[in-house]
């Protein structure tokens, strides 16, 4: 009994912070747009420096969380999967891609392809 009174105490005198609230809500929400990006690039390696290097600004578009693939029949076919809160940022992202790939982007990447897709189901197994 006392266990639960001081986890209960801890509770109350040290809140979870608003980023880690924000991140709960995220995770069990199955309605979060996705903005699913596929191609090809002739160098892992190269491609991913300028991925890293953001000259889209994920964060300041909006995006919660992304994720990176990899083929595992075909290294050089990457999928990317980002995250966001609403429909209109996801929107907006490819926006800004669609013209990254029609400039600088030729150079490390080839043939994208993207959709902005919602999770409909998923289930542990």
């Amino acid at each position: 009994m006392r266990y639960v009174r001081s986890f209960a105490l801890c509770i109350w005198w040290n809140p979870p912070s608003a980023d880690t609230v924000r991140q709960l809500r995220a995770s069990e929400r199955h309605d979060m747009p996705t903005l699913r990006i596929q191609h090809s690039v002739p160098n892992f390696e190269g491609w991913k420096r300028v991925f890293d290097s953001d000259p889209a600004d994920r964060k300041g578009s909006g995006v919660r969380r992304y994720s990176v693939s990899r083929s595992v029949d075909d290294q050089s076919l990457v999928m990317i999967d980002l995250e966001f809160d609403d429909t209109e940022d996801a929107r907006g992202l490819l926006a800004k891609m669609e013209r990254i790939w029609a400039g600088p982007g030729k150079a490390v990447m080839q043939n994208p392809v993207a959709w902005i897709v919602e999770k409909v189901e998923t289930i542990d197994l």
